[in-house]
């Protein structure tokens, strides 16, 4: 199979949480490519800097930098109306801003808002604001979310971040279901799922990265691979959780329904052991 259109040198990528971790490793891969890119993040002053390692590659006049709010749709409807101003088309958008923490089931409810407004309506307001003008195009674009193994098994602790990245999951299957169905369409959509990534988001004031977590730029690396092979779900593994572990979660996960065991039941006492036997088996 040949390489997704979307990524071929001259065409634009529309990346937001740009300024830094996953979201500055796809800028500066992007540009590697030969791709425009529009950076898209909270901070100007943390875009100007950022800019600077993709100017490097692919020269100013390749890049642009917006400052975006993405938990407000008229600031995402300002970044894709500066992004067609400048560069003409939209062939990649990545939906990948992000925050944390949230908080419990019955906890921290401001923080719960910020997490749902950022994870979520973040990436509701790119689809919604991106996608008619893509469409629009008629030829091959992809939009590619950024989701999260928490948004998947749901592990105890930040309920709201779960919350989110499900969110995320759901809206972006259900957006490549009606891209499927929608007449000339000709956008593919992608669900990115990280595994461990060392970022500003996930460092927690360490300084060197842990042996078990992957750079941004090998999350990336995997991202480019399978949106070229056309794949939907491209769940990452990292230095200590492997593929076949990862599904062997999601599947015991899923079985929690249709097994009728306790929610969560991979964190449960009572399950321990019959766990831990389905993940060596």
């Amino acid at each position: 199979m040949t390489d997704h259109p979307a990524l071929q040198a001259g065409r634009v990528a529309v990346i937001t949480g740009a300024a830094s971790g996953i979201g500055l490793a796809a800028a500066v891969r992007f540009a590697s490519m030969g791709l425009k890119v529009c950076l898209a993040d909270l901070s100007a002053d943390a875009l100007e800097r950022a800019a600077e390692s993709v100017v490097a590659v692919s020269g100013r006049d390749a890049v642009l930098t917006v400052a975006t709010d993405v938990s407000r749709v008229e600031s995402v409807q300002a970044l894709r109306d500066a992004a067609y101003a400048r560069f003409g088309e939209v062939a990649v958008l990545m939906n990948n801003a992000g925050t944390s923490p949230g908080g419990g089931p019955y906890e921290h409810i401001d923080r719960w808002r910020r997490v749902l407004e950022v994870n979520l309506w973040g990436v509701i307001n790119g689809v919604q604001t991106f996608t008619p003008s893509m469409l629009a195009q008629r030829n091959e674009c992809a939009i590619v979310n950024t989701g999260s193994k928490q948004g998947i098994t749901c592990p105890p602790g930040d309920t709201a971040y779960n919350v989110s990245k499900a969110g995320v999951k759901v809206l972006t299957e259900a957006l490549a279901h009606s891209l499927r169905n929608e007449e000339g369409a000709r956008i593919s959509a992608h669900l990115l799922v990280p595994g461990s990534t060392f970022t500003g988001m996930t460092r927690r004031n360490r300084t060197e990265k842990p042996p078990g977590a992957w750079t941004p730029e090998q999350v990336v690396d995997v991202m480019v691979e399978r949106v070229n092979r056309r794949d939907f779900y491209i769940i990452c593994p990292d230095n200590e959780v492997t593929t076949e572990i990862d599904n062997k979660r999601i599947l015991w996960g899923a079985q929690d329904i249709t097994e009728n065991r306790a929610p969560l039941s991979r964190w449960h006492p009572d399950y321990k052991e019959e766990f831990e036997a389905f993940l060596k088996g």
